[in-house]
């Protein structure tokens, strides 16, 4: 945002319209009352001074409280202020009906403390944050010194890390994303790689009349024998998402039965032990795509197995158990399309991410050749060329165990329909998040694989819709049979 606000070349003008942007959303939301708008010294500060002159013209009693003097465009805008000025102080800020924080904007580098933490702590009216509230980093959603909660945040031009990562996306209260006329056309100059992860990132793959079981997709997941359920979860999420044929691989009998009997729509492969099992999977060919670590021992032998596979070539997804096996030997990782770490498991990989969970996720991506989606409410996808991407709608009722089990599964599943391993992992994981939104409270992991289905519906309908938004006039108020 930065680089686009230098590339756009026109600051008073941005300036005023952020502003005005800003007294927009307050009018819509709230009832006229006392407004006591806190100016900073930068651009942020600035875009407050623009909100205190459009509020006042609308009737409202405004006053503003400056933290420091104003630098650069924001003294034009300081200029254009005609009304009552504060003091910056505790006993201001709880006069008031309504706080505008426009202290410190997104790329703030130091922690707020001292004076301006006490002022923004003080407030007890709702508080509306410019840009993003004062104290959350735009970079990475951490707070740095203290951050207050705002009941609404207006940003301008595109959303930042921030907006999305936690915890600045709680802070943040309702996020509106305000058009002030940034051209779209600065995005070419600047070639972001973060991206909000959604239905426009990737395309659900789609069979045709000529598609057959076999054209869709051959999925083989390894079955642990101490928690044979998680192979199962994992097995019914790939088949509800399109994988024309799963295979549950069992080292015992005992596993192949229960799996004969609780998935009867998937093939069971049964070898006593782990090297016959892999014997029979490097003879088949078809069996190209396949899942480790759902329900398996983090151990020797399941770290032989990776090994093995990775080195037939095959397109492997590591999830739970396989990957705590690889920790202290993340070469043994390299070669695999996606890893699906928690956090625990990530700093048992590649050592704690820090504050910065987008970088260290890009580190490991880089690091170990493979899609890396870190796991949480607010999770991180990262290819090992540089792309992320934040998946900020999953409810915290999704915190409940096996639910990573079916995430393991659905990306198998869309990775072995064709979806490179980026997208393969972005689209999995957003639609176990919408999938999670519409099952409610109350879920557990068995609910998910059929809510899969549905969410994919939904994401069908979005990606129809932004492809008809595309298409010239003429053409979009054509039947879709036309």
């Amino acid at each position: 945002m930065a680089q686009a606000d230098r590339l756009a070349a026109n600051g008073p003008a941005l300036m005023e319209a952020a502003g005005r942007a800003v007294a927009r959303a307050i009018l819509r939301r709230f009832r006229p009352c006392r407004v006591l708008v806190l100016a900073g010294p930068g651009n942020n500060g600035g875009d407050g001074y623009v909100v205190a002159r459009h509020l006042e013209r609308a009737g409202w009693d405004v006053a503003v409280a400056v933290q420091a003097p104003p630098k650069g465009d924001a003294a034009l805008a300081e200029a254009r202020w005609r009304g009552p000025v504060r003091a910056f102080s505790v006993a201001e800020v709880r006069r008031a009906g309504l706080v505008v924080d426009a202290v410190f904007g997104a790329g703030l580098a130091r922690p707020v403390e001292g004076l301006a933490a006490a002022v923004l702590a003080a407030a007890r009216a709702p508080i509306v944050a410019v840009d993003i509230p004062s104290g959350v980093c735009g970079a990475t959603g951490s707070v740095l010194g203290f951050a207050p909660q705002a009941a609404l945040t207006v940003t301008f031009f595109r959303r930042k890390p921030g907006h999305l990562l936690l915890p600045g996306r709680d802070l943040c209260g309702e996020l509106l994303l305000a058009d002030i006329g940034l051209p779209p056309l600065v995005l070419e100059a600047i070639q972001p790689a973060t991206f909000a992860n959604g239905p426009a990132l990737w395309r659900l793959p789609r069979p045709d009349a000529t598609s057959h079981k076999h054209s869709r997709g051959h999925v083989t997941i390894f079955s642990g024998e101490a928690m044979a359920g998680a192979a199962l979860l994992a097995a019914r999420a790939a088949r509800r998402m399109g994988a024309g044929l799963v295979t549950l691989a069992c080292r015992d009998a005992a596993s192949a039965a229960l799996h004969r009997l609780a998935e009867p729509g998937a093939l069971v492969l049964e070898a006593p032990g782990m090297e016959p099992l892999l014997q029979l999977i490097l003879g088949d060919a078809r069996l190209e795509v396949l899942l480790l670590g759902p329900g398996m021992l983090p151990d020797a032998t399941t770290r032989g197995a990776i090994r093995t596979l990775l080195r037939a070539g095959r397109r492997i997804v590591l999830d739970a158990g396989a990957l705590t096996a690889c920790a202290g030997d993340t070469d043994a990782l390299r070669g695999a399309a996606i890893l699906t770490p928690h956090a625990g498991e990530f700093a048992r990989l590649f050592g704690a991410p820090g504050r910065d969970r987008v970088a260290a996720a890009r580190a490991a991506a880089l690091r170990s050749g493979a899609v890396v989606l870190l796991k949480g409410s607010d999770s991180i996808i990262a290819a090992p060329d540089g792309r992320a991407a934040i998946n900020h709608n999953a409810p915290p009722w999704l915190a409940t165990g096996g639910t990573g089990d079916v995430l393991a599964g659905a990306a198998a599943a869309l990775l072995a329909q064709g979806l490179p391993p980026f997208e393969a992992a972005c689209c999995a994981a957003w639609l176990q998040g919408e999938a999670a939104l519409l099952v409610g409270g109350g879920l557990i992991a068995e609910d998910l694989p059929q809510a899969l289905a549905q969410a994919a519906k939904s994401a069908g309908r979005a990606q129809v819709a932004s492809i008809a938004d595309r298409q010239p006039a003429a053409r979009r108020n054509r039947s879709w049979l036309g």
